[in-house]
C-alpha cells in the first residue's frame, strides 16, 4: 500500500465514521470537495497544512489521520 492509499483509507474511514459527506467536510475545513475526493482516492499526496485542516475538521489528532502511512 502506498502512502497515498494509506492516507486515503484513513480519511474515508474517519469521515464515514462521523457520518460526514465530502461536501460537509469541505465546509468544515475550507477545502474544496473535489480536493477531498482526490485525497480519498489516493490521487493526491496531502500537504502538512491540509492534514492539519482535515484533522481539525474531523476532530481527530493528526497522528490518527496519518496512522500507518509510511
Amino acid at each position: 500500500m502506498t502512502p497515498e492509499e494509506a492516507f486515503a483509507a484513513n480519511l474515508r474511514r474517519l469521515r464515514s465514521a462521523r457520518e460526514l459527506s465530502q461536501e460537509e467536510l469541505a465546509r468544515r475545513t475550507g477545502l474544496h470537495a473535489s480536493e477531498i475526493s482526490r485525497l480519498e482516492r489516493g490521487a493526491r499526496e496531502p500537504r502538512l497544512g491540509t492534514i492539519v485542516k482535515l484533522a481539525r475538521g474531523l476532530d481527530v489528532s493528526t497522528e490518527r489521520l496519518v496512522k500507518g502511512v509510511k
